[in-house]
């Protein structure tokens, strides 16, 4: 069993690579899935500027909207992947379809709880099914590509 820094270094770099994997796959995908896009915030967005409201009492600036948005998805991928990777550590079966049961965990959570719960997004009733079906393959992009960079990172350093 690789050492506790090994696991949380694999599942931290895991989940960066993962939400990258994750944005390229939307990146190219969003027309196939209806996504044309929208003026309105993604929920990355506005969970940063949650953040910001809540430390500062102000808004994030027009000029940092994208680069906050960023931030929170990358921060999120990374704090994902080393919850995902200690899980396994201490329960092996928790990378069941090698993280993509992972990944439909995670669109539940976000998407169809968190993000309508703190008001940064619909709910799963009121979103369209195309965009749930982006969210949940988007998501399932993430938990592979999260599972074959933890696991070849745990080998490499073993």
């Amino acid at each position: 069993m690789p050492s506790l820094t090994k696991t949380l270094a694999a599942g931290i770099a895991g989940g960066l690579v993962a939400s990258l994997a994750m944005n390229l796959f939307q990146s190219v995908s969003a027309s196939a899935f209806g996504q044309t896009g929208s003026n309105d915030d993604p929920s990355t967005v506005k969970a940063a500027d949650s953040a910001k409201k809540a430390v500062t009492g102000d808004a994030v600036t027009q000029k940092h909207r994208a680069a906050a948005g960023e931030l929170v998805h990358y921060a999120t991928g990374a704090a994902l992947g080393a919850g995902y990777a200690l899980a396994v550590r201490q329960w092996p079966e928790s990378n069941a379809g090698f993280g993509s049961a992972f990944g439909i965990g995670v669109a539940t959570m976000l998407d169809d709880v968190a993000v309508p719960a703190f008001g940064w997004g619909p709910g799963p009733t009121e979103t369209p099914p195309e965009t749930h079906a982006y969210g949940l393959v988007s998501h399932v992009v993430f938990g592979l590509v999260l599972e074959g960079t933890r696991r070849a990172i745990v080998e490499t350093l073993d």
